[in-house]
C-alpha cells in the first residue's frame, strides 16, 4: 500500500503544480537596448525603428468604436535597468476629468501597464503578486495596494507623451519589482536578464467626456463574458521573453 500511496501523492503534487502554472500566451520577444530612451514622447532613438509594432485592439469594455475614435499600437525594449514602452494612440479626445489622481482614475484617458515579474500568474487585486499601473496624462501612476486603497507608484513608471493632431506618442520606462515589494519600505528593482519571462499586458482607457470610460482596449484576448480581468487576475496576461 505504501508505494501506491506515495505514487498518488506524487501525482497529486504534479497536478497541483500544473494547475498553478500560468499559460504562455501572446508571447512577445523583447529586444535589448544598450541605451535607455530619452523620455520625451518623440521616439527619436534609432533602435525603435528596428522593433516591430504590437497591436492594441482587444475591446475589454464598451461598445464598438471606429478608427478615428481610437487606434493603438506599441513597441517594447529592455535592458538591465528596466522595461521600455513606446505607445502610439490615435484618439480624437484626450480627457482628464479628476484632478485628484486617487479618485476615479480609471475613468480618465490613461495607459495601463500590467506586469507580473516572475510570470507566475494568479490573483493580484490586493497584493503585489503583479502590478496594474494606471499611467495618467499628468504622469501620476496609480495601483491598488494590499490595504485595498489606491496609492501612487510614480517611482515605478516614468513617462512622457507628445501629441500631434489626434496622435499621442507615449514613452515609458518601468522599473520592475517582484512580489516581495512592500509599501513604505525600501525596495530594490529587479535586475533584468536575458531569457527572463514576465507576464505582461497593456491597455488604454478611452473616455471622450462621459461620466465613465467608454472603452477599455487591451493587448491580449480574454475569453468569456467578463473581459475586465487584468486588474484582478494575472493569468490573463501575455508573456514577454527578454532577448539579447
Amino acid at each position: 500500500m505504501r508505494p501506491i500511496f506515495l505514487a498518488l501523492c506524487a501525482m497529486l503534487a504534479v497536478s497541483c503544480n500544473s494547475a498553478k502554472k500560468k499559460a504562455d500566451t501572446t508571447i512577445i520577444d523583447v529586444s535589448y537596448t544598450d541605451n535607455a530612451p530619452k523620455l520625451d514622447g518623440k521616439a527619436t532613438e534609432s533602435f525603435w525603428n528596428l522593433i516591430d509594432w504590437n497591436s492594441l485592439n482587444q475591446n475589454w469594455i464598451g461598445g464598438p468604436y471606429d478608427h478615428e475614435d481610437f487606434n493603438g499600437r506599441y513597441k517594447l525594449a529592455w535592458n538591465e535597468q528596466g522595461l521600455y514602452l513606446l505607445v502610439e494612440i490615435m484618439d480624437d479626445v484626450l480627457y482628464d476629468k479628476s484632478e485628484d489622481p486617487l479618485k476615479l482614475w480609471w475613468n480618465d484617458d490613461c495607459v495601463e501597464v500590467f506586469v507580473d515579474e516572475d510570470n507566475s500568474g494568479g490573483l493580484h487585486q490586493y497584493s503585489h503578486n503583479a502590478f496594474a499601473y494606471h499611467v495618467a496624462l499628468d504622469g501620476n501612476v496609480v495601483d491598488l495596494a494590499p490595504d485595498k486603497t489606491p496609492k501612487l507608484y510614480n517611482d515605478h513608471v516614468r513617462s512622457q507623451h507628445h501629441t500631434v493632431d489626434n496622435v499621442t506618442t507615449w514613452e515609458l520606462a518601468l522599473s520592475i519589482f517582484d512580489d516581495s515589494y512592500t509599501d513604505g519600505a525600501k525596495n530594490k528593482p529587479v535586475t533584468l536578464k536575458s531569457k527572463k519571462k514576465m507576464g505582461f499586458a497593456l491597455a488604454y482607457c478611452d473616455n471622450d467626456s462621459s461620466a465613465e470610460r467608454e472603452n477599455f482596449i487591451g493587448s491580449v484576448f480574454v475569453p468569456g463574458e467578463d473581459k475586465n480581468q487584468g486588474w484582478i487576475n494575472a493569468d490573463i496576461f501575455g508573456t514577454l521573453v527578454l532577448k539579447k
